[in-house]
């Protein structure tokens, strides 16, 4: 004969059932009152967000190039004013240009971009000689006098005025200004690099990477 399973009786299935359906119900109550609270509670968080600060627009083109250029400027004229005087001349190789040199580098190529900007006739040379700054102040004032100079010339362009071509000095084409400004903020910031590493082969620790006070 065949063996059927044992069946559970009518009352104990329904009790089964109803117990599920009560258990089911309790959890769903849970879930609708979590996200009835949830969204009571984010126009709540919205309206403390808007109370923080709404987003702000995005900066002027004009803006955003001349804080890059201010910032690269601020990094290397720290760094000319903090590398000690008696290291100035100091060459983590023979063949490369010494602390000063590389300032003094950067800051005559500043001028590159500066003076067609202002329609002025170009700099007899890129790299300005190391006995024409011989001290440490020297150095130091030429570097912040060719990032004032630069910032000027940003300022005095404006928005629309970045859009206005010059002659590039080293490709001879034309060139948007704000184009141009972009490439001698990334020349500062790859002598930046370049310094750093100059620091670091003295045994010193760059400005920017000492802990802040």
């Amino acid at each position: 004969m065949l063996a059927f399973p044992c069946l559970r009786s009518p009352s104990t299935m329904s009790t089964a059932i109803s117990f599920l359906g009560e258990n089911a119900m309790r959890k769903f109550s849970f879930l609708a009152a979590a996200l009835i609270a949830a969204s009571l509670a984010l126009p709540a968080y919205t309206q403390e967000a808007a109370k923080d600060g709404a987003v702000k627009p995005a900066d002027p083109e004009s803006k955003v190039i001349l804080d890059s250029w201010n910032d690269v400027g601020r990094k290397l004229i720290a760094m000319a004013e903090d590398f000690p005087e008696d290291k100035y001349d100091f060459k983590p190789n023979p063949s490369q240009r010494s602390f000063a040199e590389q300032l003094l580098h950067v800051a005559g190529a500043n001028y590159f971009f500066t003076d067609p900007v202002m329609g002025k006739k170009l700099p007899a040379a890129e790299d300005p000689k190391r006995d024409q700054y011989k001290t440490k102040a020297d150095v130091v004032a030429f570097v912040k006098k060719s990032f004032a100079d630069g910032a000027a010339a940003i300022k005095s362009k404006g928005d629309k005025g970045l859009n206005d071509t010059i002659v590039d000095s080293f490709a001879h084409q034309q060139v948007r200004v704000i184009d141009y400004a972009y490439g001698f903020i990334e020349h500062g910031g790859e002598h930046y690099g370049q310094l750093a590493v100059y620091y670091r082969v003295a045994g010193l620790v760059p400005p920017e990477s000492r802990p802040k006070k």
